[in-house]
């Protein structure tokens, strides 16, 4: 395979800007240009609109929201030394990844207006705002309170799509997270309410020509499939969605994991591997 093809627009994360992951962002730029990658977006996690909105980890180590919006100022001051620093080796793109929870949309309109980001990683990590997808005792809560699994997919599955719809993200990050501590996961997406949610978030996205994130972490905590399981990616296929590799790397180890064993699934699948650049979509 020619190297010139490794790719991810949803990678990057690192110790310095997120505290779930691990060593310094330039030391995983230089093992992506390590592995041959000529292009690469970097989409660290926006800052919390508010402090009801720090992860755990950063609730234990006692930071305030207003701390992490200093950090993420920082993330991208480094992103313009290390875009120019290895313009001649790689194109990086600076992004960064949403959260979707109440007030999220005038919080990431004015992050987009504020950074300029080259583009946006649309995410939701969040059903009646509480982050589902940090522990599993957190999942189960959520449940409890929608009443059902298939009742928080449904909600969630709204949420993305009200997601996509306000700021039309060039990536859709991780489309069926919702999965993650649900072992039932194939069984209940095939089920006709959520089905049916699936499919017209997927039409939203073909008809903004938007990209789905394939998304890889999933591989690198040893689980069988990434983000998008088997059933969705045969009917992103159909719809002549565009798919592109996200490592979703958190550490320098992580960084290009399962990117040609990604691109090789896709082309067999009949998918276009002439990979866009991303860019903010008005």
């Amino acid at each position: 395979m020619n190297k010139t093809d490794l790719i991810s627009l949803h990678g990057g994360h690192s110790g310095q800007y997120c505290n779930h992951a691990r060593d310094l962002l330039e030391d995983i730029i230089q093992r992506y240009i390590e592995l041959g990658f000529t292009r690469v977006g970097i989409t660290e996690h926006v800052p919390p609109l508010n402090d009801m909105f720090l992860y755990p980890d950063e609730k234990a180590l006692h930071l305030t929201a207003a701390d992490l919006y200093q950090r993420f100022k920082a993330y991208f001051n480094q992103l313009a030394t290390l875009k120019k620093k290895y313009r001649q080796t790689i194109k990086i793109f600076a992004g960064m990844e949403t959260e979707t929870y109440t007030g999220y949309a005038d919080h990431i309109k004015e992050l987009i207006l504020t950074f300029q980001p080259d583009y946006i990683v649309g995410s939701v990590h969040h059903v009646n705002d509480i982050c589902f997808d940090y522990s599993k005792e957190d999942y189960d809560k959520i449940v409890s309170i929608c009443g059902s699994h298939d009742a928080v997919y449904e909600k969630y599955f709204d949420l993305q799509y009200d997601m996509i719809k306000t700021l039309k993200p060039f990536v859709i990050g991780h489309f069926d997270l919702i999965r993650i501590y649900d072992k039932d996961y194939k069984k209940r997406i095939l089920m006709p309410a959520v089905d049916k949610k699936i499919k017209r978030n997927l039409k939203l996205i073909k008809s903004l020509k938007l990209v789905l994130d394939f998304n890889l972490r999933p591989l690198a905590k040893g689980k069988k499939e990434p983000y998008i399981t088997e059933s969705i990616l045969k009917t992103a296929k159909k719809m002549g969605i565009r798919l592109v590799p996200g490592d979703d790397s958190h550490g320098v180890n992580e960084a290009g994991l399962h990117v040609d064993m990604a691109i090789h699934r896709l082309k067999k699948m009949g998918f276009d591997t002439k990979w866009p650049d991303p860019v903010l979509v008005a």
